[in-house]
């Protein structure tokens, strides 16, 4: 693989930005290749005119540097090709740029060029560089802090009687003479295990110089300057801290509303056991962005040894040993903060959150990559066979037994094919979803992250394939049996098993669906599963992307909730023997016919609500407004649809115009961000993943098209002679499926370019303690 694909396929994409532009310094190193082997220039030129050059570019580099106080010194050499020096700016920082001595010589600015976007492209990177280092640096003394009072609350737990002005046997303080080596405090923990995070070993409060705890080398390094001895935080700084420990719940969140999520520390293992859970995930998202750090500076140290040993070789010249050099002395070569917090945080996380077991440790930190497996792509391929074969099945039973006009036809549309149709759209949007994951993984769009999963635990695009694919040979093979045994001439009176396999089907899909056991991916199913739960119970939970996204999801999927309904309908009053329901006649189902339709709306109207009184952004009350439009004219519609009458096709027509406007520029505009009229790309935005902006413009006209099918319903389109009243509601929810695929790859898009345009490539992690006062510590 050639570099620039690898460095590609390592970077961390929300950060692309800030990486050496590796590609862009090829090209110039290409156009100068070019040049050269245009006008047949000699590998380097002749010994008079290098020395006149050499002369003249060191005459003014000495005094350009006795004006500037440039660092380093020039080598005073005929073969020089290129003079390194940093310019100290204000503070501490050093600007770095190359003087190249030989642009006096033909195709010199082209080499002139490369050099100044050299600089330019390294100066950012150290830039970006120092700033992340200096921000973890603030993370870690924020979590040493932490440390601090979660060691200080274990001693309180299990040593209830550690009070003020009393310090136990088991407490000791083993004081050093002078300042060579920071104290240490004890404290013998040894209680009972509680949900494998509680410690029952000897804890430290205060670790010696050798593994000691992130951040608190600091601590002490600032305490020697100071010519004070280091004094470790003692219990009494739970004195000073506020503890948020509640999980996020309805009952929390109207807790809150009255009173502050902070409160004292009720010293409780219960409270510390959740405590102890909330900075163990803070310090393994901290570990995995000091990982990244580490990665981001090796890969661009590594691609500016690549891109200046290719010029060495196009020029011919040996000018990389100094550019390498100087970035060897710089910021970037010389800093190992990184390093050092990386072993802190991994002697401090495995001595207090693993027992002391490295293996332990290091495998909570460094989760497993997701291993490919070749039988999930086998059984997709025996699924997708088996599911095509079905198909083709009906479709000759269909036919050969004529049973599109068999009389029978209508009762079977009105009765069983709104049972299978279910199945239908939930395989359609699995495979909607697949193709979205195959593409946001082609184009690098970090959908893991942005969606929270796990690391490790999220599905690929065959696994979704796979289910979708098992799924449907599972209702395929049930249609075929009800199909069979519907023209079997000694099954005509519809046996009550035969009628009840839809129903089974159902319950097994649920069953597999909340199945506690760790079979068929049960860390999506259970993280599905509280998504949905957060919908349900919006706005009393906090909104994340993947509670929203899913909301979205569901208002895609009205048909399937009504499928649901009849479900219910059919098989607890229906006759299912007889193939017979009176459901539409039954007022209570006429009005669950409403309401279950606008659920999905009226949850994601009430995620906005949520969202608009924490952010207090105004987008969101827009957003709110957008769905209660769409609530009236799904309302209109569907009473238009059971009424009938002009005063109801009327409103119908009228709300459902608006909405569609309403929605179709949201869509476009807010979710996918085009139609930026001076963007670079006109009338799109100014990065696309997609080089063929095409594509844009289709999806655009695609999205509109989609939307307008929502008129369907109120011009009567689905009284179309060729389908069934039934068919034609289920072509046009599947549609709104598809409309919703498209949308869902050109939404995380947008989402994927606004963390790369705030580099934001890491969750913030809420933390147990709150300090009072900062200055405590």
């Amino acid at each position: 693989m050639k570099f620039g694909k690898e460095l590609a396929s390592q970077m961390v994409q929300e950060w692309q930005a800030a990486y050496v532009d590796y590609n862009e310094l090829k090209k110039l190193l290409k156009d100068l290749l070019r040049f050269r082997k245009n006008h047949a220039l000699p590998s380097s030129p002749g010994p008079a005119a290098r020395q006149r050059s050499l002369t003249r570019r060191l005459t003014m580099y000495r005094a350009f540097s006795g004006l500037t106080g440039l660092r380093g010194s020039p080598r005073k050499s005929e073969d020089e090709v290129i003079l390194v020096s940093a310019v100290e700016q204000e503070g501490s920082d050093y600007y770095y740029q190359t003087m190249f001595l030989r642009s006096s010589e033909e195709g010199g600015e082209y080499e002139l060029m490369f050099f100044r976007k050299l600089d330019a492209e390294f100066n950012k990177v150290v830039k970006f560089y120092k700033g992340k280092v200096e921000e973890v640096k603030r993370e870690a003394e924020e979590l040493s802090k932490q440390m601090d009072a979660l060691i200080a609350l274990r001693i309180r737990v299990e040593k209830p009687y550690v009070g003020e002005g009393f310090v136990p046997a088991e407490v000791r303080v083993a004081a050093t003479a002078g300042n060579s080596a920071p104290a240490t405090v004890i404290a013998s923990v040894n209680g009972v295990k509680q949900g494998g995070l509680r410690m029952d070993v000897i804890q430290e409060v205060e670790m010696s110089t050798e593994g000691n705890s992130v951040g608190e080398q600091v601590s002490a390094e600032k305490n020697r300057k100071d010519g004070r001895s280091f004094r470790p935080a003692s219990i009494d700084v739970l004195d000073h801290v506020k503890i948020n420990v509640d999980p996020d719940t309805p009952v929390s969140t109207l807790r809150n509303v009255i009173k502050s999520s902070k409160s004292d520390p009720s010293f409780s293992k219960e409270e510390l056991t959740k405590a102890e859970e909330k900075l163990r995930k803070a310090f393994i998202e901290f570990y995995q962005q000091l990982r990244l750090l580490k990665s981001y500076c090796f890969l661009n140290m590594l691609a500016l040894s690549k891109i200046m040993k290719k010029y060495d070789k196009i020029t011919s010249r040996s000018a990389s040993k100094s550019y390498l050099e100087m970035v060897d002395k710089s910021y970037l070569g010389t800093s190992d903060e990184v390093n050092k917090l990386i072993e802190r945080l991994e002697a401090t996380f495995i001595k207090h959150f693993a027992n002391g077991n490295r293996r332990k440790g290091m495998k909570s930190l460094r989760p497993g990559h997701k291993k490919e497996r070749h039988r999930t792509t086998f059984f997709l391929g025996l699924f997708t066979g088996c599911s095509i074969a079905l198909v083709a099945a009906i479709i000759v039973s269909i036919h050969a037994r004529n049973l599109l006009n068999h009389e029978g036809r209508g009762q079977y549309m009105d009765n069983i094919f709104p049972l299978y149709s279910l199945f239908g759209f939930i395989v359609l949007h699995m495979i909607m979803y697949g193709s979205n994951t195959y593409l946001w993984r082609r184009f690098k769009v970090n959908y893991p992250f942005i969606f929270g999963f796990k690391p490790g635990t999220e599905l690929g695009f065959r696994e979704v394939f796979l289910l979708a694919s098992g799924l449907s040979v599972l209702a395929l093979a049930a249609v075929l049996s009800n199909l069979d045994m519907e023209m079997d001439p000694r099954t005509q009176s519809f046996e009550a098993l035969t009628e009840l396999v839809p129903l089974g089907l159902v319950t097994v899909v649920l069953l597999i669906t909340f199945c506690p056991f760790n079979i068929i991916y049960r860390s999506s199913r259970f993280f599905l599963l509280r998504c949905a739960w957060h919908c349900i119970c919006a706005p009393l939970y906090k909104v994340t992307l993947s509670d929203f996204f899913l909301a979205d999801q569901l208002t895609s999927q009205v048909q399937a909730f009504r499928s649901l309904q009849f479900y219910v309908c059919y098989y607890g009053w229906g006759d299912f023997k007889k193939r017979s329901n009176r459901c539409l006649e039954s007022n209570v189902y006429e009005v669950l016919y409403i309401v279950i339709a606008i659920i999905p709306f009226w949850s994601r109207a009430l995620q906005c609500l949520r969202r608009l009184f924490e952010e207090k952004d105004t987008m969101q009350g827009l957003n709110c407004l957008k769905y209660f439009s769409t609530i009236v004219a799904l309302v209109m519609r569907t009473i238009y649809d059971l009424r009938r009458g002009p005063f109801w096709k009327v409103m119908a027509a009228s709300t459902s115009g608006v909405t569609t406007v309403y929605n179709t520029y949201w869509d476009i505009v807010i979710d996918w961000g085009l139609l930026q009229r001076n963007a670079r790309n006109p009338w799109l935005r100014d990065k696309l993943l997609i080089s063929n902006k095409a594509v844009y413009f289709v999806a655009i006209v695609v999205n509109i098209l989609l939307r307008l099918v929502w008129m369907q319903l109120v011009l009567d389109f689905h009284e179309a002679p060729f389908l069934h009243r039934r068919a034609m509601v289920a072509v046009v929810a599947c549609l709104e499926i598809l409309r919703r695929g498209i949308w869902n790859f050109f939404r995380l898009e947008n989402e994927h370019f606004n963390n790369v345009g705030r580099y934001r490539a890491f969750k913030s992690v809420p933390l147990p303690f709150h300090y009072e006062d900062e200055k405590i510590m």
